[in-house]
């Protein structure tokens, strides 16, 4: 018999009435009308209110209660009077008389109210993260995650997939961000990386004899906070798969992934398949290679249509070989100027220069900034784009630059005119990457997603084409504008692995030095294999409906990177140092 308690907070009903029972929880709220003392008792599963009689020794003892207090009551069920019933409370037809209690922890004042939802400050929040949490919107976040995480767990088992678990303290490894570095006591001046993601170790799990694979990963990634990324790590579906091409991903993943949020969400979810856009189209389409397709507008390419323009904005563009980007919205012509100032105004918040726009009101001549300057035929060309009241937004300039301010016109647009669709999770995947991209200050040629892809083509295509022209089998998946998860079918054969990483600047040394493990194993009969690994953090944000992703994590960093809770990052002492044979040398500006 548990000495504290015979049941939880949310069990008791009006059937229990008469029943003498012990519950045990947190002093949520304490009123004291006229010497009778009512507190609402909360645990992790519900609410119980308890009534203390005056003069009683319980009664005595609960006076000086304060909220968060944890008590022990023991006292008979009894109904309510019917004015009294609660109907929000699965325990509201009823009430505990309370027989005896016992004080199990006493809280001082608090720091933050628990028994509200009112907006606290996240310093507060993060600082006293462990009373943060016992209020309704985290706690019930914190549960949906288990409870997500678990269904994922439960979806791959019955999929085929072994869940293994992969070193923490590895190899720096060239994953697209900085590496927390782990000094080695018993290995002076030399390293270990926390992973980045389990990238290597789940290939050479392949090439072991391992088809399928999957674990809850924590990856580790020294990059800045955002509202969809937190600074420092997070968790993801890792998953690989042997002979498998890039079909047979998508089918495993779209299956998991439809399962999990049609499971935890009442939302419309996209049937499997999902829709397939290579990278070129995504970016010519959207702007962007995340798109949120419940924006119900395009980008189209009209530099040609417009080839003949007067149009100065226009003119001065493709003549220096740039582009002009259109997007048509229905319905805004009669939209205010201030409007459409509006739009010139964020795009130059966002780095360009600004807008230009024709509009076609019903019955009426186009206007609009740039009406005046285009012909006649390229008007009608404009107008047949949108309908009658609509109208359509240019950007212009060089095309990289013209493509992503017009991917955000699009999404602002889609925002201030309400167009987003509700109650929908649409996703969507985006192949075809490009293997390299030529850094833009030194040109220097360097990967552009994940450095162990397979070329398409293979080693003919790394040997004859031009870098800039090669694609990789890569691939992400996107819900909502939100990148779930990066993949790719991977490189393994040695000698094309060696050729790409050639082309990247790295010699045949420096791969053998830096992928021993890895390349050595591809030496030894590897499979065809690829796999992917959406990240837990933003799904779970996504099914909490939850702006920021601090919110879905137990106990977060701030946006700095620092853990306000244990004080994190410190100061180690002189010893520590010595043993790890460590200086450190902090700059004056950053010392404090």
């Amino acid at each position: 018999m548990n000495r504290y308690l015979d049941v939880d907070c949310s069990k008791l009903t009006i059937a229990d009435v008469g029943r003498t029972v012990r519950i045990a929880g947190w002093v949520h709220k304490k009123r004291d009308m006229g010497g009778i003392i009512f507190i609402d008792l909360r645990d992790h599963y519900g609410m119980t209110q308890a009534v203390f009689a005056p003069g009683t020794e319980a009664a005595e003892i609960v006076e000086s209660a304060r909220s968060e207090w944890v008590l022990s009551v023991r006292g008979e069920v009894v109904a309510r009077d019917e004015a009294n019933r609660n109907p929000n409370l699965s325990t509201g037809d009823i009430e505990l008389k309370a027989l005896e209690v016992e004080v199990l922890g006493k809280s001082d004042v608090l720091p933050m109210q628990v028994a509200t939802d009112e907006d606290i400050s996240e310093t507060v929040r993060l600082k006293y993260r462990f009373l943060d949490l016992r209020r309704t919107n985290p706690h019930r976040n914190i549960i949906l995650r288990s409870q997500i995480i678990s269904s994922l767990r439960r979806r791959m088992t019955e999929l085929g997939f072994h869940e293994f678990q992969t070193p923490i303290l590895t190899s720096s490894s060239p994953e697209g961000a900085r590496d927390y570095l782990v000094p080695s006591r018993v290995h002076p001046g030399k390293f270990y990386a926390l992973p980045q993601a389990p990238q290597q170790f789940k290939q050479l799990l392949m090439v072991s004899g391992f088809p399928r694979y999957f674990q809850i990963a924590p990856c580790f990634r020294d990059e800045d906070a955002r509202a969809d990324r937190s600074p420092g790590e997070f968790y993801q579906l890792d998953m690989e798969m042997a002979f498998v091409e890039q079909e047979d991903v998508f089918e495993v993943i779209e299956n998991v992934l439809h399962g999990v949020y049609t499971e935890f969400s009442d939302r419309k979810v996209t049937e499997p398949p999902f829709p397939r856009l290579t990278y070129a189209e995504s970016m010519s389409r959207y702007g962007s290679d995340k798109p949120d397709l419940r924006i119900p507008l395009e980008i189209v390419d009209v530099t040609e249509q417009v080839s003949g323009t007067e149009f100065k904005v226009f003119r001065g563009a493709i003549d220096s070989g740039g582009v002009v980007r259109a997007i048509a919205v229905d319905g805004i012509a009669s939209r205010s100027r201030k409007f459409f100032d509006g739009l010139t105004s964020f795009i130059q918040g966002e780095g360009g220069k600004g807008v230009a726009y024709v509009l076609f009101p019903e019955g009426e001549e186009p206007k609009g900034s740039a009406a005046k300057f285009l012909s006649e035929s390229e008007l009608e060309f404009l107008a047949s784009m949108t309908s009658p009241g609509g109208g359509v937004l240019f950007l212009s300039g060089p095309e990289k630059e013209a493509v992503r301010f017009a991917g955000r016109l699009r999404e602002e647009v889609g925002s201030q005119l309400d167009m987003i669709e509700q109650g929908t999770f649409k996703f969507c995947w985006i192949a075809d990457y490009p293997m390299y991209e030529a850094d833009e200050e030194t040109g220097a040629i360097e990967f552009s997603h994940n450095p162990f892809s397979m070329p398409q083509g293979g080693l003919e295509a790394l040997e004859n084409k031009d870098p800039l022209d090669i694609l990789a089998y890569q691939y992400d998946i996107v819900c909502n504008g939100v990148e779930l998860s990066s993949g790719a079918i991977r490189n393994h054969r040695p000698e094309i692995m060696y050729k790409a990483f050639e082309i990247a600047g790295y010699s045949r040394e420096e791969v053998d030095e830096r992928f021993r493990g890895m390349i050595q194993a591809f030496k030894f009969g590897a499979p065809p294999h690829g796999g992917l690994a959406p990240g837990v953090d933003r799904i779970v944000m996504q099914l909490a409906d939850e702006p920021n992703i601090r919110e879905v994590i137990a106990f977060p960093m701030t946006a700095k990177a620092e853990d306000l809770l244990m004080n994190a990052p410190a100061p180690v002492t002189d010893v520590q140092l010595d043993e790890l044979c460590i200086n450190i040398n902090v700059p004056e500006d950053e010392q404090s």
